[in-house]
């Protein structure tokens, strides 16, 4: 859609007409929140939008995910005869008016008549303008209150919470949930002197090493992004590159390595990187990262489970996984994984461990890794793996390791990371990917 169209809408509209057909291709089109904004299936009206309004976009769309359990909970109780059910665009331009009555920065007044006129503009929905506007305004009133009595779990699916009361307890997974209900923080990592760029940035440094900031406009015009200092990368994902240890001068594999944040921190610390994935695209991207960052590494486009490797000093491989540590950063996962995937990623995931393992030179380290809050794809694969394997055995991480973060390493010496660790009385400064990573050295 050309800019002229877009400016001549309400102001506003625009931006919660697109948000609502991306909340409606994530929930009814199986497609992911990222999809929808880069590469070629993204949405294409966004391509005419100023960085502030593709930003308002992806608030609006993230917002609505990250809490649609609570918005769902209000809509059942509000609508007794339930949503039309020849008319979804009803329930979107409803999910995203009382998003921004409860959570966002906007007036009401403004969200109900946006709303409003999201259904008006909307052929199978233009008979319910009334509806939207009382629901809205009833939201308005009482939605804050009646979310009270919701349980912490209330926008995580069943399925999920079950798994995490199983794994943790009850006290862990409500605290997972109410974690991950604020927005992340935005992590980097930094070439180097970490405290000069934690000043400038207007940030901290964590005990972890990377810096936190609260971002304020687009990362790519944040000082320091052009000239190639530092790099975007939660600060639980930075963690399993470091415990290589010490790794200049050797040949380090990492794999699946796109999009190359843990490439760079290697290549940054000296070693002969092989970046090595099964997409090209995503490798495309990895390139253009190292040639901003003046990083060097070898890309090869492999299946790593059919790839003629050599051999290699150490390995990382950060797995494919249901990715549930990061719901916080991407509310898609939560509705778009289901239990039943847990199998075929369980499978993938040690055939990729064998062949890490065989590629590794005996007395090599390799860090196996996922940003994911289900033990069968952590603890219980890395068990798996040394009993089928008498070649390698489990190297301990220790706190100090991770900056002295002793919650986060578990009683096998291995790094367990949730949401609600990192804690910061302001919640757009607390948290961190759920991750677990083992460290393994071939006898």
């Amino acid at each position: 859609m050309a800019r002229a169209q877009i400016q001549s809408e309400a102001p506003g509209l625009a931006a919660r007409r697109i948000a609502a057909d991306i909340v409606e291709g994530v929930l009814r089109g199986k497609r992911s929140l990222d999809d929808h904004f880069d590469g070629a299936q993204a949405h294409p009206a966004l391509a005419a939008m100023e960085d502030r309004d593709r930003a308002l976009v992806r608030m609006l769309a993230a917002t609505v995910l990250r809490r649609l359990g609570s918005l769902r909970y209000l809509l059942e109780r509000y609508l007794a005869q339930g949503l039309p059910k020849d008319a979804p665009r009803v329930e979107t331009a409803l999910l995203i008016g009382i998003a921004q009555i409860l959570w966002l920065d906007v007036p009401d007044h403004a969200a109900v008549d946006l709303s409003v006129r999201l259904v008006q503009a909307d052929r199978r929905a233009q008979r319910y303008p009334g509806l939207v506007n009382a629901v809205l305004r009833r939201a308005s009133r009482e939605g804050i209150a009646d979310l009270e009595a919701a349980p912490a779990t209330i926008d995580v699916p069943s399925w999920l919470s079950e798994r995490w009361r199983k794994a943790y307890g009850d006290d862990a997974t409500d605290a997972i949930a109410l974690a991950q209900r604020a927005p992340p923080p935005l992590d980097i990592t930094v070439k180097q002197n970490a405290d000069e760029w934690a000043a400038r940035l207007r940030g901290h440094v964590l005990p972890t090493g990377s810096v936190r900031v609260v971002a304020e406009g687009a990362v790519t015009r944040m000082p320091g992004f052009d000239e190639g200092a530092w790099w975007v990368q939660d600060a639980a994902a930075a963690l399993p590159a470091r415990l290589l240890g010490d790794v200049a001068g050797q040949n380090v594999a990492d794999l699946c390595a796109a999009p190359g944040g843990k490439s760079a921190q290697l290549a940054q610390a000296g070693a002969k990187v092989t970046a090595v994935d099964r997409s090209s695209p995503r490798l495309s991207r990895l390139k253009q990262n190292f040639t901003r960052l003046g990083l060097d590494c070898e890309i090869v486009v492999a299946d790593i489970t059919a790839w003629d490797a050599p051999q290699f000093d150490a390995v990382l491989l950060d797995a494919p996984c249901l990715a549930t540590g990061t719901i916080r950063r991407h509310p898609d996962v939560a509705w778009l994984k289901r239990d039943s995937d847990l199998e075929s990623l369980a499978g993938l995931q040690s055939r990729l461990l064998d062949a890490a393992v065989a590629m590794t030179k005996p007395g090599g380290r390799i860090v196996y890794s996922v940003c994911s809050l289900e033990p069968d794809e952590g603890e219980t694969q890395i068990a798996s793996l040394l009993a089928r394997n008498e070649t390698v055995e489990r190297d301990a991480i220790a706190a100090d390791e991770v900056g002295g973060l002793a919650e986060i390493i578990n009683a096998g010496g291995e790094l367990r990371s949730l949401p609600s660790h990192l804690a910061n009385p302001d919640p757009r400064l607390a948290g961190m990917d759920g991750f677990f990573a083992a460290r393994l050295r071939k006898r």
